[in-house]
Protein backbone atom coordinates (compact mmCIF):
# COMPACT_ATOMS: atom_id res chain seq x y z
CA UNK A 1 0.00 0.00 0.00
CA UNK A 2 1.31 3.45 -0.88
CA UNK A 3 1.92 5.68 2.16
CA UNK A 4 1.95 9.44 1.91
CA UNK A 5 2.92 11.62 0.25
CA UNK A 6 4.73 12.95 3.31
CA UNK A 7 6.25 16.40 3.40
CA UNK A 8 9.98 16.43 4.10
CA UNK A 9 12.33 19.36 4.17
CA UNK A 10 15.35 17.31 3.12
CA UNK A 11 16.43 13.93 1.83
CA UNK A 12 17.95 13.31 5.28
CA UNK A 13 14.55 13.68 6.89
CA UNK A 14 12.98 11.31 4.39
CA UNK A 15 15.76 8.80 5.00
CA UNK A 16 15.14 8.71 8.75
CA UNK A 17 11.37 8.49 8.31
CA UNK A 18 11.82 5.59 5.90
CA UNK A 19 14.25 3.72 8.20
CA UNK A 20 11.70 3.89 11.01
CA UNK A 21 8.98 2.52 8.73
CA UNK A 22 11.26 -0.40 7.85
CA UNK A 23 11.72 -1.41 11.50
CA UNK A 24 15.06 0.22 12.29
CA UNK A 25 14.76 1.19 15.95
CA UNK A 26 18.20 2.69 16.60
CA UNK A 27 20.96 4.47 14.74
CA UNK A 28 24.16 3.94 16.71
CA UNK A 29 26.17 6.96 15.66
CA UNK A 30 29.46 8.79 15.96
CA UNK A 31 28.81 12.12 14.29
CA UNK A 32 30.83 14.47 12.11
CA UNK A 33 30.29 17.44 9.80
CA UNK A 34 28.31 15.25 7.41
CA UNK A 35 25.56 14.75 10.02
CA UNK A 36 24.13 18.29 9.95
CA UNK A 37 21.07 17.43 7.79
CA UNK A 38 20.34 14.36 9.92
CA UNK A 39 20.62 16.22 13.23
CA UNK A 40 18.32 18.93 11.89
CA UNK A 41 15.88 16.21 10.80
CA UNK A 42 15.97 14.45 14.18
CA UNK A 43 15.14 17.72 15.96
CA UNK A 44 12.31 18.43 13.52
CA UNK A 45 11.03 14.89 14.01
CA UNK A 46 11.04 15.32 17.78
CA UNK A 47 9.09 18.60 17.46
CA UNK A 48 6.50 17.29 15.01
CA UNK A 49 6.12 13.73 16.34
CA UNK A 50 7.32 12.08 13.13
CA UNK A 51 8.58 8.53 13.92
CA UNK A 52 12.33 8.17 13.42
CA UNK A 53 14.94 5.73 14.73
CA UNK A 54 16.40 6.74 18.06
CA UNK A 55 19.90 8.25 17.73
CA UNK A 56 22.35 6.62 20.15
CA UNK A 57 25.61 8.45 20.85
CA UNK A 58 28.71 6.26 20.55
CA UNK A 59 31.87 8.23 21.42
CA UNK A 60 33.89 5.74 19.35
CA UNK A 61 32.88 3.95 16.16
CA UNK A 62 34.07 0.61 17.51
CA UNK A 63 31.41 0.91 20.21
CA UNK A 64 28.73 1.87 17.66
CA UNK A 65 29.17 -1.21 15.48
CA UNK A 66 29.43 -3.45 18.56
CA UNK A 67 26.17 -2.06 19.96
CA UNK A 68 24.38 -2.93 16.72
CA UNK A 69 25.90 -6.42 16.84
CA UNK A 70 24.86 -6.98 20.46
CA UNK A 71 21.33 -5.78 19.83
CA UNK A 72 20.96 -8.20 16.90
CA UNK A 73 22.37 -11.09 18.95
CA UNK A 74 19.55 -10.72 21.46
CA UNK A 75 16.67 -9.32 19.41
CA UNK A 76 17.35 -10.87 16.00
CA UNK A 77 16.48 -7.49 14.44
CA UNK A 78 18.82 -5.50 12.21
CA UNK A 79 19.89 -2.05 13.40
CA UNK A 80 21.72 0.85 11.74
CA UNK A 81 25.09 2.48 12.37
CA UNK A 82 26.14 5.90 11.10
CA UNK A 83 29.71 7.23 11.18
CA UNK A 84 31.76 10.12 9.80
CA UNK A 85 33.10 9.66 6.25
CA UNK A 86 36.27 7.62 5.71
CA UNK A 87 37.87 8.07 9.13
CA UNK A 88 34.76 6.90 10.95
CA UNK A 89 34.47 4.00 8.56
CA UNK A 90 38.05 2.99 9.29
CA UNK A 91 37.28 2.70 13.00
CA UNK A 92 34.44 0.25 12.33
CA UNK A 93 36.39 -2.28 10.27
CA UNK A 94 37.13 -4.75 13.08
CA UNK A 95 33.46 -4.69 14.05
CA UNK A 96 32.35 -5.13 10.45
CA UNK A 97 34.64 -8.14 10.10
CA UNK A 98 33.03 -9.67 13.19
CA UNK A 99 29.54 -8.92 11.84
CA UNK A 100 30.42 -10.44 8.47
CA UNK A 101 31.68 -13.68 10.00
CA UNK A 102 28.62 -13.83 12.29
CA UNK A 103 26.22 -13.22 9.39
CA UNK A 104 24.80 -10.28 11.32
CA UNK A 105 22.55 -7.96 9.28
CA UNK A 106 23.65 -4.39 9.98
CA UNK A 107 22.95 -1.30 7.89
CA UNK A 108 26.26 0.54 8.05
CA UNK A 109 25.98 4.14 6.85
CA UNK A 110 28.72 6.72 6.50
CA UNK A 111 28.81 10.26 5.33
CA UNK A 112 30.80 11.08 2.25
CA UNK A 113 32.93 14.20 1.84
CA UNK A 114 30.84 16.74 -0.09
CA UNK A 115 31.19 16.18 -3.82
CA UNK A 116 30.88 19.84 -4.85
CA UNK A 117 33.16 22.72 -3.93
CA UNK A 118 30.44 25.37 -4.31
CA UNK A 119 26.91 25.83 -5.51
CA UNK A 120 24.76 23.44 -3.45
CA UNK A 121 23.39 23.29 0.04
CA UNK A 122 25.97 21.20 1.87
CA UNK A 123 28.90 21.96 -0.48
CA UNK A 124 32.41 22.05 0.94
CA UNK A 125 33.03 24.79 3.46
CA UNK A 126 35.85 23.63 5.75
CA UNK A 127 39.44 22.47 5.23
CA UNK A 128 38.90 18.73 5.80
CA UNK A 129 36.34 18.53 3.01
CA UNK A 130 39.27 18.39 0.62
CA UNK A 131 41.78 16.39 2.63
CA UNK A 132 39.39 13.66 3.84
CA UNK A 133 38.08 12.66 0.42
CA UNK A 134 39.13 9.29 -1.01
CA UNK A 135 38.92 7.86 -4.52
CA UNK A 136 37.14 4.75 -3.21
CA UNK A 137 35.88 5.15 0.36
CA UNK A 138 33.80 1.98 0.17
CA UNK A 139 36.96 0.07 -0.75
CA UNK A 140 37.92 0.27 2.91
CA UNK A 141 35.16 -2.18 3.82
CA UNK A 142 34.25 -3.98 0.61
CA UNK A 143 35.64 -7.33 1.80
CA UNK A 144 33.58 -7.10 4.98
CA UNK A 145 30.19 -6.20 3.50
CA UNK A 146 27.74 -7.87 1.11
CA UNK A 147 26.85 -4.72 -0.80
CA UNK A 148 27.93 -1.10 -0.98
CA UNK A 149 26.45 1.92 -2.69
CA UNK A 150 26.35 5.72 -2.64
CA UNK A 151 23.04 7.54 -2.46
CA UNK A 152 23.04 9.86 -5.48
CA UNK A 153 19.66 11.60 -5.25
CA UNK A 154 16.62 11.74 -3.03
CA UNK A 155 14.49 10.25 -5.79
CA UNK A 156 16.08 6.84 -5.15
CA UNK A 157 16.04 6.89 -1.33
CA UNK A 158 13.29 4.25 -1.01
CA UNK A 159 14.88 1.88 -3.51
CA UNK A 160 18.35 2.25 -2.00
CA UNK A 161 17.21 1.72 1.61
CA UNK A 162 15.00 -1.23 0.74
CA UNK A 163 17.69 -2.89 -1.36
CA UNK A 164 20.23 -2.39 1.42
CA UNK A 165 17.99 -4.04 4.01
CA UNK A 166 16.90 -6.84 1.67
CA UNK A 167 20.49 -7.74 0.74
CA UNK A 168 21.62 -7.48 4.36
CA UNK A 169 18.87 -9.77 5.64
CA UNK A 170 18.97 -12.38 2.88
CA UNK A 171 20.80 -15.55 3.92
CA UNK A 172 23.64 -15.67 4.51
CA UNK A 173 22.94 -12.34 6.15
CA UNK A 174 25.60 -9.73 6.74
CA UNK A 175 26.42 -6.03 6.94
CA UNK A 176 25.96 -3.62 4.04
CA UNK A 177 27.50 -0.18 3.49
CA UNK A 178 25.74 2.95 2.31
CA UNK A 179 27.54 6.26 1.70
CA UNK A 180 25.58 9.49 2.12
CA UNK A 181 27.04 12.66 0.55
CA UNK A 182 26.17 15.78 2.50
CA UNK A 183 24.69 17.60 -0.49
CA UNK A 184 22.29 14.71 -1.08
CA UNK A 185 21.20 14.60 2.57
CA UNK A 186 20.72 18.38 2.61
CA UNK A 187 18.87 18.55 -0.71
CA UNK A 188 15.23 19.67 -0.53
CA UNK A 189 12.82 16.85 -1.25
CA UNK A 190 9.31 17.96 -0.41
CA UNK A 191 6.68 15.25 -0.81
CA UNK A 192 7.69 11.59 -0.61
CA UNK A 193 5.37 8.64 -1.02
CA UNK A 194 6.59 5.10 -0.35
CA UNK A 195 5.29 1.56 -0.21
CA UNK A 196 4.36 0.08 3.16
CA UNK A 197 5.36 -2.68 3.53
CA UNK A 198 8.35 -2.68 1.24
CA UNK A 199 8.08 -4.18 -2.22
CA UNK A 200 11.73 -5.35 -2.01
CA UNK A 201 11.44 -8.31 0.34
CA UNK A 202 14.18 -10.34 2.00
CA UNK A 203 14.59 -13.60 0.09
CA UNK A 204 13.09 -16.72 1.63
CA UNK A 205 15.39 -19.17 3.37
CA UNK A 206 16.67 -22.15 1.36
CA UNK A 207 15.10 -25.55 1.96
CA UNK A 208 16.87 -28.89 1.53
CA UNK A 209 16.87 -30.84 -1.71
CA UNK A 210 14.88 -34.09 -1.23
CA UNK A 211 17.57 -36.17 -2.94
CA UNK A 212 20.22 -34.77 -0.61
CA UNK A 213 18.07 -35.53 2.43
CA UNK A 214 17.53 -39.08 1.19
CA UNK A 215 21.30 -39.52 0.91
CA UNK A 216 21.93 -38.05 4.36
CA UNK A 217 19.25 -40.30 5.87
CA UNK A 218 20.93 -43.29 4.24
CA UNK A 219 24.27 -42.27 5.75
CA UNK A 220 22.74 -41.87 9.22
CA UNK A 221 20.98 -45.20 8.95
CA UNK A 222 24.26 -46.96 8.16
CA UNK A 223 26.48 -45.09 10.62
CA UNK A 224 27.82 -46.67 13.79
CA UNK A 225 29.51 -43.56 15.22
CA UNK A 226 27.99 -40.36 13.81
CA UNK A 227 28.74 -36.94 15.31
CA UNK A 228 27.27 -33.49 14.74
CA UNK A 229 29.45 -30.37 14.89
CA UNK A 230 27.84 -26.93 15.02
CA UNK A 231 28.58 -23.39 16.16
CA UNK A 232 25.55 -21.20 15.38
CA UNK A 233 22.34 -23.25 15.15
CA UNK A 234 20.92 -21.24 18.04
CA UNK A 235 20.49 -18.20 15.81
CA UNK A 236 17.90 -20.05 13.73
CA UNK A 237 14.35 -19.95 15.02
CA UNK A 238 13.53 -23.45 16.24
CA UNK A 239 17.07 -24.63 15.59
CA UNK A 240 17.89 -25.62 19.17
CA UNK A 241 14.66 -27.61 19.53
CA UNK A 242 15.13 -29.38 16.21
CA UNK A 243 18.71 -30.33 16.98
CA UNK A 244 17.87 -31.43 20.50
CA UNK A 245 15.00 -33.63 19.35
CA UNK A 246 16.95 -35.32 16.58
CA UNK A 247 20.14 -35.84 18.61
CA UNK A 248 18.23 -37.39 21.50
CA UNK A 249 16.07 -39.61 19.33
CA UNK A 250 19.01 -41.13 17.44
CA UNK A 251 21.65 -40.73 20.20
CA UNK A 252 23.97 -38.57 18.10
CA UNK A 253 26.62 -36.68 20.12
CA UNK A 254 26.72 -32.94 19.46
CA UNK A 255 29.88 -30.85 19.70
CA UNK A 256 29.51 -27.07 19.84
CA UNK A 257 32.85 -25.97 18.43
CA UNK A 258 33.75 -22.29 19.05
CA UNK A 259 30.03 -21.57 19.45
CA UNK A 260 28.59 -18.15 18.68
CA UNK A 261 25.44 -18.89 20.65
CA UNK A 262 23.83 -21.66 22.67
CA UNK A 263 23.00 -24.51 20.28
CA UNK A 264 22.14 -27.20 22.85
CA UNK A 265 21.43 -26.94 26.61
CA UNK A 266 24.20 -28.17 28.89
CA UNK A 267 21.82 -30.72 30.44
CA UNK A 268 20.89 -32.29 27.09
CA UNK A 269 21.91 -35.96 27.11
CA UNK A 270 23.77 -35.60 23.79
CA UNK A 271 25.71 -32.46 24.71
CA UNK A 272 29.34 -33.66 24.68
CA UNK A 273 31.14 -30.36 25.10
CA UNK A 274 33.21 -28.13 22.89
CA UNK A 275 36.13 -30.23 21.68
CA UNK A 276 35.51 -32.29 18.54
CA UNK A 277 38.73 -34.31 18.82
CA UNK A 278 37.47 -37.26 20.96
CA UNK A 279 34.55 -37.82 18.60
CA UNK A 280 36.13 -37.14 15.22
CA UNK A 281 38.94 -39.68 15.59
CA UNK A 282 36.53 -42.62 15.52
CA UNK A 283 33.61 -41.13 13.59
CA UNK A 284 32.24 -42.79 10.49
CA UNK A 285 29.83 -39.90 9.75
CA UNK A 286 30.46 -36.22 10.51
CA UNK A 287 27.60 -33.78 9.98
CA UNK A 288 28.65 -30.13 10.08
CA UNK A 289 25.70 -27.81 10.73
CA UNK A 290 26.38 -24.09 10.25
CA UNK A 291 30.00 -24.22 11.32
CA UNK A 292 32.74 -22.49 9.33
CA UNK A 293 35.61 -24.34 11.02
CA UNK A 294 34.54 -27.79 12.32
CA UNK A 295 38.05 -28.89 13.34
CA UNK A 296 41.70 -27.82 13.10
CA UNK A 297 43.38 -30.13 10.55
CA UNK A 298 46.84 -30.02 12.16
CA UNK A 299 45.29 -31.20 15.43
CA UNK A 300 42.65 -33.74 14.41
CA UNK A 301 40.80 -35.01 11.34
CA UNK A 302 38.09 -37.58 10.77
CA UNK A 303 39.24 -40.95 9.40
CA UNK A 304 39.65 -41.03 5.64
CA UNK A 305 36.82 -43.55 5.48
CA UNK A 306 34.36 -41.27 7.29
CA UNK A 307 31.67 -39.50 5.30
CA UNK A 308 31.47 -35.75 5.89
CA UNK A 309 28.34 -33.69 5.25
CA UNK A 310 28.05 -29.90 5.47
CA UNK A 311 24.65 -28.22 5.76
CA UNK A 312 23.84 -24.52 5.98
CA UNK A 313 22.62 -21.57 3.99
CA UNK A 314 26.13 -21.42 2.48
CA UNK A 315 27.61 -24.83 3.29
CA UNK A 316 30.85 -24.13 1.37
CA UNK A 317 31.39 -20.70 3.00
CA UNK A 318 32.15 -19.10 -0.33
CA UNK A 319 33.32 -15.82 1.19
CA UNK A 320 36.24 -17.56 2.91
CA UNK A 321 39.21 -17.46 0.52
CA UNK A 322 40.36 -21.00 1.35
CA UNK A 323 38.48 -23.75 3.17
CA UNK A 324 39.44 -27.31 2.33
CA UNK A 325 37.55 -29.44 4.84
CA UNK A 326 36.41 -32.77 3.43
CA UNK A 327 32.88 -32.58 2.05
CA UNK A 328 31.15 -35.61 0.52
CA UNK A 329 27.71 -33.97 0.53
CA UNK A 330 26.86 -30.26 0.73
CA UNK A 331 23.26 -29.30 1.49
CA UNK A 332 22.19 -25.71 0.88
CA UNK A 333 19.45 -25.20 3.45
CA UNK A 334 18.98 -23.93 6.95
CA UNK A 335 20.44 -26.35 9.45
CA UNK A 336 17.13 -26.66 11.28
CA UNK A 337 15.17 -27.58 8.17
CA UNK A 338 17.87 -30.11 7.28
CA UNK A 339 17.65 -31.77 10.69
CA UNK A 340 13.85 -31.85 10.64
CA UNK A 341 13.82 -33.33 7.14
CA UNK A 342 16.28 -36.09 8.04
CA UNK A 343 14.33 -36.81 11.21
CA UNK A 344 11.21 -37.32 9.11
CA UNK A 345 13.08 -39.40 6.52
CA UNK A 346 14.30 -41.81 9.22
CA UNK A 347 10.95 -42.13 10.97
CA UNK A 348 10.03 -45.35 9.25
CA UNK A 349 13.36 -47.12 9.46
CA UNK A 350 14.68 -46.41 12.95
CA UNK A 351 13.75 -49.92 14.07
CA UNK A 352 16.84 -51.32 12.41
CA UNK A 353 19.02 -48.83 14.28
CA UNK A 354 17.96 -49.67 17.84
CA UNK A 355 21.11 -51.56 18.77
CA UNK A 356 23.44 -48.86 17.50
CA UNK A 357 21.34 -46.12 19.11
CA UNK A 358 21.49 -47.89 22.48
CA UNK A 359 25.25 -48.36 22.21
CA UNK A 360 25.78 -44.69 21.36
CA UNK A 361 23.52 -43.57 24.17
CA UNK A 362 25.48 -45.59 26.69
CA UNK A 363 28.80 -44.30 25.38
CA UNK A 364 27.70 -40.67 25.54
CA UNK A 365 26.23 -41.12 29.01
CA UNK A 366 29.56 -42.52 30.26
CA UNK A 367 31.44 -39.64 28.64
CA UNK A 368 29.12 -37.07 30.21
CA UNK A 369 29.40 -38.68 33.63
CA UNK A 370 33.20 -38.61 33.46
CA UNK A 371 33.13 -35.04 32.20
CA UNK A 372 30.89 -34.01 35.09
CA UNK A 373 33.14 -35.82 37.60
CA UNK A 374 36.24 -34.07 36.30
CA UNK A 375 34.47 -30.72 36.29
CA UNK A 376 33.36 -31.08 39.90
CA UNK A 377 36.78 -32.34 41.02
CA UNK A 378 38.59 -29.39 39.45
CA UNK A 379 36.19 -26.85 40.93
CA UNK A 380 36.65 -28.40 44.37
CA UNK A 381 40.40 -28.14 43.94
CA UNK A 382 40.66 -24.54 42.68
CA UNK A 383 38.04 -22.83 44.86
CA UNK A 384 40.44 -21.92 47.65
CA UNK A 385 43.65 -21.20 45.76
CA UNK A 386 45.58 -17.97 46.13
CA UNK A 387 44.88 -17.15 42.48
CA UNK A 388 41.82 -17.55 40.28
CA UNK A 389 41.64 -20.45 37.86
CA UNK A 390 39.63 -19.70 34.66
CA UNK A 391 37.25 -22.57 35.42
CA UNK A 392 36.57 -21.13 38.87
CA UNK A 393 35.87 -17.67 37.43
CA UNK A 394 33.43 -19.16 34.91
CA UNK A 395 31.68 -21.12 37.65
CA UNK A 396 31.34 -18.04 39.87
CA UNK A 397 29.97 -15.93 37.02
CA UNK A 398 27.38 -18.61 36.25
CA UNK A 399 26.33 -18.90 39.89
CA UNK A 400 26.06 -15.17 40.56
CA UNK A 401 24.38 -14.08 37.33
CA UNK A 402 21.67 -16.72 37.19
CA UNK A 403 20.19 -18.77 34.39
CA UNK A 404 18.28 -15.91 32.71
CA UNK A 405 21.25 -13.55 32.41
CA UNK A 406 22.72 -12.77 28.99
CA UNK A 407 26.40 -13.72 29.01
CA UNK A 408 28.74 -12.41 26.31
CA UNK A 409 32.07 -14.17 25.89
CA UNK A 410 35.03 -12.28 24.47
CA UNK A 411 37.69 -13.69 26.80
CA UNK A 412 38.93 -17.08 25.53
CA UNK A 413 39.77 -17.96 29.16
CA UNK A 414 36.04 -17.88 29.95
CA UNK A 415 35.89 -21.66 30.04
CA UNK A 416 33.03 -23.14 28.03
CA UNK A 417 33.44 -26.51 29.76
CA UNK A 418 32.41 -24.90 33.05
CA UNK A 419 29.51 -22.90 31.60
CA UNK A 420 26.12 -24.45 32.28
CA UNK A 421 23.75 -22.50 30.04
CA UNK A 422 20.29 -24.01 29.57
CA UNK A 423 18.19 -21.48 27.68
CA UNK A 424 18.33 -19.99 24.21
CA UNK A 425 19.39 -16.37 24.10
CA UNK A 426 21.55 -16.55 27.24
CA UNK A 427 25.00 -16.95 25.67
CA UNK A 428 26.70 -15.23 22.73
CA UNK A 429 30.17 -14.91 21.31
CA UNK A 430 31.55 -13.35 18.13
CA UNK A 431 33.57 -16.50 17.57
CA UNK A 432 37.09 -16.09 16.29
CA UNK A 433 37.04 -13.48 13.52
CA UNK A 434 39.89 -11.69 15.27
CA UNK A 435 38.34 -8.26 15.84
CA UNK A 436 38.86 -7.69 19.56
CA UNK A 437 36.95 -5.04 21.47
CA UNK A 438 33.34 -5.94 20.71
CA UNK A 439 32.28 -7.15 24.17
CA UNK A 440 31.58 -3.81 25.86
CA UNK A 441 29.56 -2.27 23.04
CA UNK A 442 27.68 -5.52 22.46
CA UNK A 443 26.65 -5.54 26.12
CA UNK A 444 25.05 -2.11 25.70
CA UNK A 445 23.21 -3.24 22.57
CA UNK A 446 22.04 -6.39 24.35
CA UNK A 447 20.78 -4.35 27.28
CA UNK A 448 18.85 -2.02 24.97
CA UNK A 449 17.27 -5.08 23.33
CA UNK A 450 16.40 -6.70 26.69
CA UNK A 451 16.35 -3.94 29.35
CA UNK A 452 14.74 -6.17 31.97
CA UNK A 453 17.58 -8.72 31.96
CA UNK A 454 21.04 -8.76 33.50
CA UNK A 455 23.75 -8.49 30.86
CA UNK A 456 27.31 -9.55 31.70
CA UNK A 457 30.24 -9.36 29.32
CA UNK A 458 33.42 -11.32 30.03
CA UNK A 459 36.55 -9.86 28.48
CA UNK A 460 40.29 -10.19 28.79
CA UNK A 461 42.45 -7.32 29.97
CA UNK A 462 43.63 -6.76 26.40
CA UNK A 463 40.15 -6.90 24.86
CA UNK A 464 38.85 -4.53 27.56
CA UNK A 465 41.33 -1.92 26.35
CA UNK A 466 40.46 -2.68 22.73
CA UNK A 467 36.82 -1.99 23.59
CA UNK A 468 37.49 1.75 24.16
CA UNK A 469 36.11 1.48 27.70
CA UNK A 470 35.65 5.20 28.41
CA UNK A 471 33.53 5.54 25.26
CA UNK A 472 31.56 2.37 26.04
CA UNK A 473 30.89 3.23 29.67
CA UNK A 474 29.78 6.71 28.67
CA UNK A 475 27.36 5.33 26.06
CA UNK A 476 25.86 3.01 28.67
CA UNK A 477 25.55 5.89 31.13
CA UNK A 478 23.72 8.08 28.61
CA UNK A 479 21.33 5.27 27.66
CA UNK A 480 20.76 4.15 31.26
CA UNK A 481 21.87 0.67 30.24
CA UNK A 482 23.95 -0.69 33.13
CA UNK A 483 25.79 -3.95 32.58
CA UNK A 484 28.41 -6.05 34.32
CA UNK A 485 31.94 -6.42 32.98
CA UNK A 486 34.17 -9.19 34.29
CA UNK A 487 37.80 -8.76 33.25
CA UNK A 488 39.73 -12.02 33.24
CA UNK A 489 43.00 -10.28 33.99
CA UNK A 490 46.01 -12.49 33.30
CA UNK A 491 48.17 -9.38 32.89
CA UNK A 492 49.33 -10.41 29.46
CA UNK A 493 48.40 -10.97 25.82
CA UNK A 494 47.80 -14.64 26.46
CA UNK A 495 47.03 -15.58 22.86
CA UNK A 496 50.26 -14.01 21.61
CA UNK A 497 52.41 -15.84 24.12
CA UNK A 498 50.53 -19.11 23.58
CA UNK A 499 50.94 -18.86 19.81
CA UNK A 500 54.68 -18.38 20.21
CA UNK A 501 54.95 -21.47 22.41
CA UNK A 502 52.78 -23.55 20.09
CA UNK A 503 55.03 -22.76 17.16
CA UNK A 504 58.31 -22.90 19.10
CA UNK A 505 57.71 -25.18 22.10
CA UNK A 506 61.46 -25.54 22.69
CA UNK A 507 62.35 -22.06 21.50
CA UNK A 508 64.19 -19.23 23.18
CA UNK A 509 60.97 -17.46 24.24
CA UNK A 510 59.77 -20.60 26.02
CA UNK A 511 63.07 -20.89 27.86
CA UNK A 512 63.34 -17.17 28.65
CA UNK A 513 59.81 -15.90 29.31
CA UNK A 514 61.08 -12.82 31.13
CA UNK A 515 62.62 -11.61 27.86
CA UNK A 516 59.51 -12.23 25.76
CA UNK A 517 58.37 -8.87 24.28
CA UNK A 518 54.88 -7.65 23.35
CA UNK A 519 53.05 -10.13 25.57
CA UNK A 520 52.83 -8.62 29.08
CA UNK A 521 51.06 -5.74 30.81
CA UNK A 522 52.41 -3.79 33.76
CA UNK A 523 51.05 -5.42 36.90
CA UNK A 524 50.28 -2.03 38.47
CA UNK A 525 47.53 -1.43 35.89
CA UNK A 526 44.11 -0.87 37.51
CA UNK A 527 41.70 -1.33 34.64
CA UNK A 528 38.63 -1.55 36.85
CA UNK A 529 38.98 2.11 37.83
CA UNK A 530 37.90 3.22 34.35
CA UNK A 531 34.20 2.71 35.11
CA UNK A 532 34.44 5.13 38.03
CA UNK A 533 34.56 8.00 35.50
CA UNK A 534 30.82 7.42 34.96
CA UNK A 535 29.98 6.70 38.60
CA UNK A 536 30.23 2.96 38.20
CA UNK A 537 31.11 0.28 40.77
CA UNK A 538 34.51 -1.41 40.64
CA UNK A 539 36.51 -4.01 42.53
CA UNK A 540 39.67 -6.05 42.02
CA UNK A 541 39.93 -9.67 43.20
CA UNK A 542 43.08 -11.75 43.48
CA UNK A 543 42.18 -14.68 45.78
CA UNK A 544 39.76 -17.38 44.63
CA UNK A 545 37.96 -17.54 47.97
CA UNK A 546 37.00 -13.88 47.70
CA UNK A 547 35.46 -14.16 44.25
CA UNK A 548 31.93 -15.48 45.01
CA UNK A 549 31.10 -12.59 47.36
CA UNK A 550 32.68 -10.06 45.00
CA UNK A 551 30.51 -11.41 42.19
CA UNK A 552 27.44 -11.00 44.37
CA UNK A 553 28.36 -7.38 45.07
CA UNK A 554 28.92 -6.69 41.39
CA UNK A 555 25.56 -8.16 40.38
CA UNK A 556 23.81 -6.24 43.13
CA UNK A 557 25.36 -2.96 41.93
CA UNK A 558 23.91 -3.52 38.48
CA UNK A 559 20.51 -4.99 39.35
CA UNK A 560 19.63 -3.05 42.49
CA UNK A 561 21.62 0.17 42.18
CA UNK A 562 21.37 0.56 38.41
CA UNK A 563 25.12 1.16 38.11
CA UNK A 564 27.64 -0.23 35.68
CA UNK A 565 30.03 -2.61 37.40
CA UNK A 566 33.53 -3.78 36.52
CA UNK A 567 35.08 -6.68 38.38
CA UNK A 568 38.77 -7.17 37.59
CA UNK A 569 39.69 -10.76 38.41
CA UNK A 570 43.40 -11.50 38.42
CA UNK A 571 43.82 -14.99 37.03
CA UNK A 572 46.26 -17.51 35.68
CA UNK A 573 47.02 -17.57 31.97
Amino acid sequence: MMQGPFQNRTVGEALLRLLASRGIEHVFANAGTDFAPLIEAWVRGAMTGVPMPKPITAPHENVAIAMALGHWMVSGRAQAVMVHVNVGTANTICGLLNAARMNAPILMMAGRTPITETGLEGSRNIHIHWTQEMFDQAGLVREAVKWDYELRTGVQVETVVDRALAVSGTAPAGPVYLMLPREVLAAPLGALAYQEPTRLAIASLPRPDPAAIEELARLFHAAERPVIVTSRMGFEEGGVAALGCFADRFAVPVVQYVPQCLCLPDSHPMHVGYDPAPWLREADLVVVLECAVPWIPVQVQPPASAKVVHAGVDPLYQRLPIRGFACDLAITATAGSTVRAVDAALSGVEGGMKGRIAARRARVAAFRAERRRRREALLADVGDRATNHPAWITHCIEEACGEDAILLREAPQFSLDYLRREHEGTFFSAGAAGGLGWGLGAAIGAKLAAPERLVATVVGDGSYMFGTPVAAHYAALEQKAPFLTVIMDNQRWNEVGAATRHLYPEGEAARNPALEPLTYFDKSLKLEKTVETVGGWSERVTAAAALPKAMERAVRAVKEEGRQAVLDVVCAG
